[in-house]
C-alpha cells in the first residue's frame, strides 16, 4: 500500500539538461533516509517545462534506480486525455507503481467531463491511478461526489489532495470508503491530514528533510501524535520557508545548500531573492539539517 512520505521529487539540471546522475544519488538518499515511496515528474519535479522525451526519461531513471526498494508513482497527469493515456503507458511498460494524474488544468472540464477523462484512462491501462487534485493550479475541484463515483473502479486506488480542506478527508471517507487511499498534498497540514483519516504525504519539504518526514509520517500512522506535532514543530519553519515563492525553486535551494543537486531551475521560474533565501538559510538550523 502507498503510505507515509514520498517525496515529490525534484528533477535536477546542469547547464539546462537533465542531470540523471544527481538524480540516481538522490534516489538512494532517499531510500538510505528512509522514504516511503518516490513521485518523480509531478509539478515539484517541473513536469510543465519537460520535453515529453525528458518526462519518460526521469521516470525510467527512478524506476530503474529505485529497483523495487520502494514504490514509485510516476506524474503522468495532463489536460489532454491522449496525453495522459501515453504518459500512463510509458510508465506502467518501465515498471512503476502508480501513476499520478491531475485533475485536467486550463480547459476547466465539468465534474462530468473529470469522471469521463478518469473513466477513459482507466480503461485503457492498467495501472493503478492516484487522483491529483489541486485547485489552485487546475482551477478545478473534484467534489467528494465525483471522487466517490470514481473510488468505484478498481484501479483508481486514492488521491493527492492539496485543497488544504482538513474537513475533505472525512467528506471523501464517505463518499470514498475508509479504503481509498487519502494522501496529503500539502506539506503544513499533513499532520493534521492523517488524523483525519489520511495516510501520508506526497512532500515537497521531504526533499531537503527525508528523515524528519518519514519519521513524522510513521509517528502518525501509528497513532503517536505527541511525538509527530515535535517533529512538525521542527519542519513548519520550513514548510513556510520553501512556500515563500514557487516551492520548487526553494526546495531546490535549501537542497543545494546541503550539496544535494544545484538550485537551477527552468523560465518561467526564476531564482530566489535573497529575502527568502534568509528564511530558507534559518529554516534548515531550526530543522537541524546542518
Amino acid at each position: 500500500m502507498l503510505k507515509g512520505s514520498m517525496p515529490a521529487l525534484v528533477t535536477p539540471f546542469k547547464n539546462g539538461e537533465l542531470d540523471l546522475n544527481t538524480l540516481e544519488s538522490l534516489v538512494d538518499w532517499h531510500i538510505e533516509q528512509g522514504s516511503h515511496g518516490l513521485v518523480p515528474v509531478g509539478t515539484t519535479g517541473e513536469s510543465p517545462t519537460l520535453s515529453h522525451e525528458e518526462h519518460e526519461i526521469v521516470v525510467s531513471t527512478v524506476v530503474q534506480k529505485v529497483n523495487g526498494r520502494i514504490p514509485v508513482i510516476a506524474g503522468a497527469g495532463s489536460n489532454n486525455t491522449l496525453e495522459a493515456l501515453n504518459f500512463m503507458k510509458h510508465a506502467k511498460t518501465v515498471g512503476a507503481d502508480a501513476a499520478l494524474v491531475v485533475t485536467p488544468y486550463y480547459n476547466k472540464p465539468t465534474q462530468a467531463g473529470l469522471i469521463k477523462h478518469f473513466t477513459e484512462l482507466h480503461g485503457q491501462c492498467e495501472l493503478p491511478i492516484v487522483i491529483y487534485n489541486i485547485p489552485g493550479r487546475s482551477s478545478i475541484d473534484m467534489s467528494p461526489e465525483t471522487m466517490g463515483h470514481l473510488a468505484k473502479l478498481p484501479r483508481v486506488i486514492g488521491v493527492k489532495d492539496a485543497t488544504g480542506d482538513l474537513a475533505r478527508v472525512c467528506a471523501q471517507r464517505i463518499t470514498c470508503g475508509t479504503d481509498f487511499l487519502q494522501i496529503s498534498g500539502e506539506d503544513a497540514t499533513a499532520h493534521g491530514f492523517n488524523a483525519q483519516g489520511g495516510v501520508g504525504c506526497i512532500s515537497v519539504t521531504a526533499n531537503v528533510a527525508p528523515k524528519l518526514s518519514a519519521q513524522l509520517q510513521a509517528a502518525t500512522l501509528a497513532g503517536d501524535y505527541d511525538k509527530a506535532l515535535e517533529l512538525q514543530d521542527k519542519l513548519m519553519p520550513l514548510h513556510h520557508a520553501i512556500f515563500t515563492e514557487p516551492g520548487l525553486v526553494g526546495v531546490k535551494y535549501a537542497m543545494s545548500l546541503l550539496g544535494l543537486c544545484s538550485d537551477e531551475v527552468r523560465l518561467p521560474l526564476i531564482p530566489l531573492s535573497n529575502e527568502t533565501k534568509k528564511l530558507i538559510k534559518s529554516a534548515i538550523e531550526t530543522a537541524g539539517l546542518t
